[in-house]
């Protein structure tokens, strides 16, 4: 025959209510002595009656263990519960922080090209323009430097084949087969002699025989 479900509310007669209690009490400090066995937990159970009789079982020699390690162990958690409050409460006036200081720098990014210069005074306004011609004396400083060093590397080129040229010239002037009053090598003489700012051509060949 199938057991009836039972209803879960207060059982309104006490000897029946009694009986419930004695049975059901026992079977729960049993499963809680199977837990403790075959999982190797550690269990504590504490029951009180209506009457407020102590009904209880602790795996370990004292109950009083378990309950000082529960003690801990929700302590622990509340300090780490708060902890993390605390950094996300840091978190987010980091963030609102960092929110402000990008607003400001596009404020102050749009004066600098100009606009929403209608709420400025007469100080602010000196102000950006101070800071244009710093910016602009900077930018200009960068620029020079800039064709100085490209200057610089231009002419380095132009030594190197000056250089070059008077090699080869050497090399063809150093052949008995040719001659030194060849117009070429008079050309490629001319031009290794000739000292300008603008380009240097190199012409290079054999003289004819």
């Amino acid at each position: 025959m199938a057991r009836g479900k039972v209803q879960m509310r207060r059982i309104e007669n006490a000897t029946s209510r009694q009986v419930t209690f004695s049975k059901r009490r026992t079977g729960l400090l049993k499963k809680a002595y199977e837990l403790s066995v075959l999982c190797d937990a550690e269990v504590a159970v504490i029951i009180f009656s209506q009457k407020g009789r102590l009904y209880e079982f602790s795996s370990t020699s004292e109950i009083r263990k378990t309950i000082d390690r529960y003690r801990r162990s929700t302590n622990d958690a509340a300090t780490y519960q708060a902890s993390m409050e605390q950094y996300i409460l840091r978190l987010k006036q980091e963030t609102t922080d960092m929110e402000r200081k990008i607003e400001l720098l596009e404020v102050s990014l749009r004066k600098l090209s100009g606009q929403c210069l209608g709420s400025c005074s007469m100080d602010e306004i000196q102000e950006i323009g101070d800071q244009l011609e710093r910016s602009l004396s900077s930018i200009r400083e960068r620029k020079a430097q800039l064709l100085n060093d490209q200057i610089q590397q231009l002419q380095a080129k132009e030594r190197s084949l000056k250089e070059e040229n008077a090699k080869l010239l050497a090399k063809c002037l150093a052949n008995p087969g040719q001659s030194t009053t060849h117009p070429r090598a008079t050309a490629i003489h001319s031009r290794s002699n000739r000292s300008t700012d603008g380009e240097t051509r190199l012409f290079i060949g054999l003289a004819e025989s």
